[in-house]
C-alpha cells in the first residue's frame, strides 16, 4: 500500500495512536482527523500540517451519519480510513460505561466501517486500519470489557477482510503490545513488570512501513510472541498474563 499522496480519515486523531498516525502522514498526505474534543482537536490544527479536523462522537449514530456526509461530499478521493478512537475503562463504575467502552471500542468502528466502505471502494485503491490490542489474544482479567471488545473487532477484522479479499480495498490490523499511552496508567506497577512497553512514535512507524509492504495484520513486539504462545498453550498464556490477578 502506497502510503503517500493518500486523503486519510483517521478517528481518535486528536490525541494518542491516532494523532501521531496524523503527524507522521500529514507531510505527504491529506489528513482528517475526528473526536469529541474540540479544544485537542483545535490544537492538532495549529500543530499538523494539511489535517482537516471535525467533530464527531463515534459512538452517535446520527453524528457518524453527518461526519460521513461531510467528508465524502468534501473529500470524495478519500481511500484510507484508520480506526483508532478507544477507551479502556478498567475501574468500570457503572453499567453506561461498560456500555460506553463497547460503543466507543467495538460498536463505532464497525459503524465507521459499514458508513465509509462504499467510499473506498470507488478508490483505484484503499485500505482500512482497525487498531485492536495484543490482548485481543489473552484477555487480561483486570480489563475483561475492554479486552472483549478487542477480541471481537480482531475477529470482525479477519471477516471483513475475506468478504473484500476480490476488492481494491485491503483491510489491515494492528495489534499492538503495551504502548506508552495514558491508559498504561491504569495497570497497577506490579502488572506492568515484565512489559515491554513500546513508545508510540516507534509503534506508528513499524506500521506504516509494514502497510507499505503489504502486511496485513500487524503485530509488532510481544504481540507475535503473545498470539502464537496463545495458539499452542491458551491456558499457560493465560496464567502467564494474570499472574499478579
Amino acid at each position: 500500500m502506497k502510503m503517500n499522496s493518500n486523503t486519510i480519515l483517521i478517528t481518535g486523531g486528536s490525541s494518542g495512536i491516532g494523532y501521531e498516525f496524523a503527524r507522521q502522514l500529514c507531510e505527504e498526505n491529506t489528513v482528517i482527523i475526528t473526536g469529541r474534543d474540540q479544544e485537542k482537536l483545535g490544537n492538532a490544527k495549529k500543530e499538523l500540517k494539511n489535517v482537516h479536523t471535525f467533530r464527531c462522537d463515534i459512538t452517535n449514530p446520527q453524528e457518524t451519519t453527518a461526519l460521513y456526509s461531510q467528508v465524502s461530499r468534501m473529500f470524495p478521493e478519500l481511500n484510507i480510513l484508520i480506526n483508532s478512537a478507544g477507551i479502556d475503562l478498567q475501574d468500570e463504575a457503572d453499567l453506561y460505561d461498560l456500555t460506553h467502552e463497547i460503543n466507543t471500542n467495538l460498536n463505532g468502528t464497525i459503524r465507521m466501517s459499514t458508513l465509509f466502505l462504499p467510499l473506498l471502494k470507488k478508490q483505484k485503491r484503499a485500505s482500512m486500519l482497525n487498531i485492536t490490542s495484543a490482548l485481543a489474544f489473552v484477555p487480561l482479567a483486570n480489563a475483561p470489557v475492554y479486552c472483549a471488545t478487542k477480541a471481537a473487532l480482531h475477529s470482525y477484522t479477519d471477516s471483513l477482510r475475506i468478504q473484500l479479499k476480490n476488492t481494491n480495498v485491503k483491510i489491515f490490523e494492528l495489534a499492538p503490545q503495551g504502548t506508552q499511552t495514558p491508559s498504561l496508567d491504569a495497570f497497577e506497577k506490579s502488572e506492568q513488570i515484565g512489559m515491554s512497553i513500546m513508545n508510540i512514535p516507534k509503534l506508528v512507524k513499524i506500521t506504516i512501513k509494514k502497510m507499505e509492504h503489504g502486511i496485513l495484520e500487524i503485530k509488532p513486539g510481544q504481540s507475535s510472541a503473545l498470539k502464537k504462545i496463545s495458539r499452542l498453550s491458551p491456558r499457560f498464556a493465560l496464567n502467564m498474563l494474570n499472574k499478579s490477578a
